[in-house]
């Protein structure tokens, strides 16, 4: 039988976390990633633009992005919130929209759920994003398409934004 280590290190191994600190109180960056609006201005890697089609921000409500590469390539995602503690914490689920396998030759990760954790550190916001596959198999795909290096380079954008907001 299993201990409580060996469960959490299986998650461990499931699981990706980025975490940035931004120069911007907590709500301002919380309003960034939950404001239509705010979102299009800095969500994708640098390049790409972003048409928010849908964010409805509640328990069950879904939401689904457009990330256009610098070359027009449209680059579909989609989720579900699942919890939402405002100011504090967004559980959603996150899946390659229909499309996606149009553009991308690869085996693209199922299953992948998102939290994204706000904390008050003296003013700035510490944001974790976790981002939680169903098998370590499944977060090896997504690391492969680049999920890491995307992620940052999204949170460059976001700071450029909040550095202008």
């Amino acid at each position: 039988m299993g201990n409580k280590n060996d469960s959490i290190d299986a998650q461990s191994q499931r699981e990706i976390v980025i975490t940035r600190v931004f120069n911007a109180p907590r709500e301002l960056v919380y309003k960034a990633w939950t404001d239509p609006k705010h979102v299009a201005q800095w969500w994708g890697p640098k390049g790409f633009t972003t048409r928010v089609t849908q964010l409805d921000l509640r328990p069950g409500g879904k939401w689904r992005y457009i990330m256009i590469g610098p070359d027009g390539t449209e680059y579909p995602v989609k989720g579900v919130f699942r919890e939402i503690v405002p100011f504090e914490r967004i559980v959603t689920s996150d899946e390659f929209d229909e499309g996606f396998e149009k553009v991308v030759n690869a085996d693209l990760p199922r299953g992948i759920v998102m939290t994204a954790v706000f904390e008050d550190l003296n003013g700035n916001t510490k944001l974790t994003l976790q981002i939680m596959h169903e098998s370590v198999e499944e977060r090896r795909k997504h690391e492969q398409m680049g999920v890491i290096a995307g992620w940052n380079s999204s949170f460059d954008c976001l700071d450029e934004f909040l550095a202008k907001t």
